[in-house]
């Protein structure tokens, strides 16, 4: 029976995440902190490990936006644009950006909407979070700095964000590195009900649901959030500080209106807005993606993904994908930023 169930799980995971909304976290697992390998060197963002910085943010005005973005080596080197997830920040490649930096790329970590120092430019516009919106931007941010065509990389809503720029704007992107592989999901799959151990995964999906669950974020975001990150990365021995460092980004006055909103929106409690609808349709056919890609598994990841054999004929490009071991969890560029930076200079060579 345990056999059984295993099976069912997997299965159950690779139908979330090609079905659900499959860039978002779950599944609740110990908290058990060790260290990143077995010479006992201290892995990122725990006790004892140097902690790197950007220097002094860029704002620039993009579409709806203003976008606030770290930005890491030469003007003129080949651009990269990496995307953050939820609860996250652009800290999660505070350790990529210099390796990337020093091998010559132009790399820009832009704020999400609703987070860091990113603001609406008009008090007027919806704090609208549903997929294409977040997509959009990231074409203005582009856009905004006269950048035709990157390497793309993200892991949760950032990989969501990449896969979606890859097969929307494919003329835009260079090369794909996505954590947990093709994160593409609708508000019809979203709607199909699970087996309880699948739907088990998803509790927050559903108490955000509620009028108790959006209180209750907004009461508790940065207890909940810190939750999250335990669940999603049981083994990374994440301390105060980094944690706390992430946290501020939290208090962009839109940050809880736009997580809300990002999940309820797949479970059409929120409407999204018109000008989004032919970018949500072709979403919705989970295009298939032709740049060279690479997709990336961490060995601990506590949240609710598929073998990569289910997602695998969806980039019918190069392909490869690589598991990082030595207890890596979810929040993969940050634990694992040599692996993560590797990564990106491979698919560049693609």
């Amino acid at each position: 029976m345990a056999a059984d169930i295993s099976q069912s799980r997997r299965t159950l995971l690779g139908v979330a995440a090609l079905g659900l909304v499959a860039s978002q976290l779950g599944t609740i697992a110990s908290a058990n902190a060790q260290e990143s390998n077995n010479n006992r060197i201290p892995a990122p963002g725990t006790a004892g490990a140097p902690k790197a910085s950007f220097g002094p943010l860029k704002h620039v005005n993009a579409g709806v936006l203003s976008i606030a973005y770290a930005e890491a080596g030469p003007a003129d080197g080949p651009p990269v644009l990496l995307f953050h997830g939820w609860p996250y920040d652009i800290h999660s490649y505070v350790d990529v950006a210099p390796i990337l930096a020093a091998a010559g790329y132009r790399v820009l970590v832009p704020y999400l909407r609703g987070y860091g120092e990113t603001r609406f430019l008009s008090a007027s516009t919806p704090r609208n979070a549903q997929p294409a919106a977040v997509a959009v931007d990231a074409i203005s941010f582009m856009d905004a700095l006269k950048i035709d065509k990157a390497i793309m990389g993200g892991f949760d809503w950032g990989g969501r964000n990449a896969n979606l720029l890859a097969f929307l704007w494919p003329e835009r992107v260079k090369g794909l590195v996505s954590v947990s592989g093709y994160l593409v999901g609708s508000q019809a799959a979203a709607g199909m009900p699970l087996p309880p151990a699948a739907e088990d995964a998803w509790w927050y999906l559903f108490y955000f649901a509620t009028d108790r669950g959006q209180a209750g974020y907004a009461s508790n975001t940065k207890a909940f959030n810190r939750f999250i990150w335990h669940q999603a990365s049981p083994k990374w021995a994440f301390d105060d500080e980094t944690f706390e460092r992430s946290a501020r980004a939290f208090e962009n006055p839109d940050f809880v209106g736009i997580s809300l909103y990002n999940y309820r929106w797949y479970l059409r409690l929120e409407p999204g807005e018109r000008k989004y609808d032919a970018l949500e349709k072709k979403i919705a056919t989970f295009p298939a993606i032709a740049c060279p890609t690479i997709t990336l598994e961490g060995d601990s990841n506590g949240a609710p993904h598929p073998d990569p054999s289910v997602y695998a004929r969806k980039y019918v490009g190069k392909y490869e994908h690589r598991t990082i071991t030595g207890g890596i969890g979810h929040n993969l560029p940050q634990e694992a930023p040599a692996e993560f930076a590797k990564a990106i200079i491979d698919v560049d060579k693609a």
